[in-house]
């Protein structure tokens, strides 16, 4: 049983923020801004950022606007506004653990 539960630890822990499906391809950068963890995932136009780890719910006031600095610093791009079908501003990410954004490169 103990084998079980170390090899479950041990592949959670190898796991790593995946694209989703239509940034499959993309460049993948991963940075750390005010001790928070972020994957940017780059391509064309568009960039998906995917914040890293456990944040309690009075931690993720800076997240949004960490996302887009995250973007803007490994992309190079300015960020435009939201991907498209998204109804959310870029500011204001209904999820602090994930956004996507359209760029102006």
């Amino acid at each position: 049983m103990r084998l079980w539960v170390c090899l479950g630890v041990l592949a959670l822990s190898s796991c790593g923020a995946s694209p989703a499906p239509q940034f499959f391809g993309a460049e993948r950068h991963e940075v750390t801004l005010d001790g928070y963890r972020f994957v940017v995932f780059h391509k064309g136009n568009d960039a998906e950022v995917v914040r890293l780890g456990y944040l309690t719910r009075a931690e993720r006031d800076p997240v949004p606007a960490l996302m887009v600095q995250a973007v803007e610093l490994t992309t190079g791009c300015i960020v435009r506004g939201p991907a498209l079908g998204r109804e959310r501003s870029p500011a204001l990410p209904g999820d602090t653990g994930e956004a996507r954004f359209r760029l102006k490169c």
